[in-house]
This record gives C-alpha cells, structure tokens and sequence, in this order.
C-alpha cells in the first residue's frame, strides 16, 4: 500500500511539473537512455532549491514505481525536522534518512539501509546554492566527500548524473511559493558504476585518494556539465 501511495504521489508531482513547466532536457551523449531498470545510483549535481523534486517530471513511470518501494536518499535533519516540508518529503520518499552535516552515526544509519535492491540517490554538495552562488553560511560550494562511500558499496548497475541548471528562477531557498511557467534546464549523463569507480581509483589503491579522485572530478563536472542560460 505504501508503495501505491508514494507511486501516486510522484507521479502527481509529475504530471504537474509537465503542466506548469517547460523542460530543456539533454542527453550529453546525444542518445535518451532507455536502460532505467539498470540505474543504481542518482547524483544530483547544483541543488539550488527545494523544488528540485520536479526533476521527476523526466523518468518513465516504470521507474518512479521502481523508485517508490527502493529509493534510499540521505536528507539534511534540519529540512526533514520542518513540519510541513519534513513531512512532505518522508512522505514522497519513505526511504529518505536524516543526516546531520557531520560524519557520525546518522551517516552511518544511512549506509546500512542501501542493500542489492536500493536506489541511492544524493545531493553530494550537501548543501544548498544561495543567489549568490555561495551556501547558507557565505562559504564557496563544492562537493563533499560522502559520494565515494555510496561508490564503493556498489559494484554493479549503472549512475545517472543530473546536472541542474538552477532553479533559483522558480525558487530560491527561502521563498514560499515557486514561480510557475518558466523554463526549466537539465543535462543527463550516464555511467557504468564498476567503469567510473575504476576511472576514479586508477593508479591508487588509497581509499583517501579514491575520495579525493571522486570529489575532483564532481567538482569539475559542476563546472563543465551544468547547463548555460
């Protein structure tokens, strides 16, 4: 039943988004992935909102079901502890664990819920874009290391890289209601798991240099891969 009600919920989140928004979607390999039975692992790259959730609007229905019963994604304690947006969130995805901003057993919690079946989806900066172009604090965004754990637990399937456009033009952190009809921009990018994880660990067998590989190179990819207006 709760599989039903999550599926439902999205999907209404879906046909929404398709009514109010126009979408620039981009497939950076220049061919619309169609293999979504093999995705893993989601990692959103430029979270700039809370109404990031529109993004959904882009997969086929056969994965959002997939999504409603195995999706496993860290949220920050400080948004789910909201009582309406905390609630709306547990309730689209049942499998989202808080986490704090530190390495301690919140992240540990979260970890030990991804299993064979999971799909792990995660905002790698850890925090959200001001207008700016800074975080909450007025420190520079960058991605943070947690990444190359969820990689090194999974040795098969494939990883959807989503690379948002921004959407402070919709809604800004802090603005209660999003903007409607306006265009919204995002790049796809796929990649074989065991691939990139090799990629990522050439010439090391260091965990540390593993991290380091994978948060330099997402990092990069904000640069390169987001989309330009």
């Amino acid at each position: 039943m709760q599989q039903f009600i999550t599926f439902s919920m999205i999907s209404f989140i879906k046909l929404i988004s398709r009514l109010f928004y126009r979408f620039d979607a981009n497939w950076l390999d220049n061919s619309p992935f169609k293999q979504w039975n093999e995705i893993k692992l989601i990692i959103f790259l430029n979270h700039t909102s809370l109404f990031e959730p529109i993004f959904l609007s882009q997969a086929p229905s056969s994965f959002i079901w997939r999504l409603s019963k195995h999706l496993v994604v860290p949220g920050a304690d400080i948004t789910l502890n909201r009582p309406i947006i905390g609630r709306f969130f547990k309730f689209i995805a049942p499998g989202m664990i808080a986490i704090t901003r530190k390495r301690d057993s919140s992240w540990n919690r979260f970890m030990e819920k991804i299993n064979e079946k999971s799909v792990v989806a995660i905002l790698p900066e850890g925090r959200m874009k001001r207008k700016g172009g800074l975080d909450k604090q007025g420190k520079p965004m960058s991605v943070r290391g947690g990444i190359a754990d969820i990689l090194a637990s999974l040795n098969e399937g494939k990883a959807l890289f989503v690379y948002s456009g921004g959407l402070h033009h919709i809604q800004s952190p802090g603005q209660k209601f999003p903007k409607l009809f306006k265009r919204v921009k995002v790049n796809f990018e796929v990649m074989n798991i065991e691939h990139y994880k090799k990629l990522m660990s050439e010439k090391t067998a260091s965990m540390r240099e593993f991290r380091k590989n994978i948060v330099r190179d997402l990092n990069e990819k904000l640069i390169t891969k987001i989309p330009r207006s």
